[in-house]
């Protein structure tokens, strides 16, 4: 079963799949930016975002096939995604691998997301590029609130001002992960 949580940036992503893991101690985290990290250590990003290189979008869904396949856990992958095609791009190659995987998105209003992106401290140490990655984050939160209209329809919205421990409980429900009634 693979997990993908969802929403604009400051939405909790990081924090829920955190809880999931403290939950799920057999679960992998996969965090897709670790691959566009990689890719844009290698090739350039014209756009500045890496999820618009076909490549980001083929390995993503290569390694969660991959890790879901191979290691037979469940898989987390807390990663915003905006555009609807890549969304389709990236869901469609793991449908077509045949893994299972519910999606969830996190659902937050603009002034919260913009509090919890300036309460971040994203580069230790590196405060002028801190800054500059909230800027980018608060810049790009238009584009993910507007994603909110056009998610695939078995999308299952959280309200994510919830703390994280009842977000987990309720993905944990939703997927058949969590604890079965009679503590079996």
């Amino acid at each position: 079963m693979l997990i993908w949580i969802y929403g604009a940036f400051g939405s909790g992503k990081t924090t829920l799949a955190g809880e999931l893991r403290s939950r799920l101690p057999e679960a992998l985290l996969f965090d897709p930016e670790a691959v566009g990290t990689l890719l844009s250590s290698i090739v350039d990003v014209p756009t500045g975002d890496f999820q618009d290189l076909r490549q980001w979008r083929r390995q993503v869904a290569a390694l969660a096939t991959g890790l879901v396949q191979e290691y037979a856990r469940p898989l987390l992958v807390p990663m915003t995604l905006v555009e609807p095609a890549y969304l389709q791009e990236i869901f469609g190659s793991l449908d077509a691998a045949g893994i299972q995987f519910a999606h969830f998105f996190l659902d937050v209003p603009h002034d919260v997301l913009v509090d919890r992106i300036d309460a971040r401290s994203l580069f230790s140490g590196d405060p002028v590029r801190s800054a500059d990655g909230r800027a980018w984050c608060k810049a790009r939160l238009p584009a993910c609130l507007a994603a909110r209209a056009t998610l695939p329809p078995d999308t299952v919205v959280l309200d994510g001002r919830l703390p994280a421990e009842a977000l987990a409980a309720a993905v944990l429900a939703r997927t058949g992960l969590g604890p079965r009634p009679g503590g079996a």
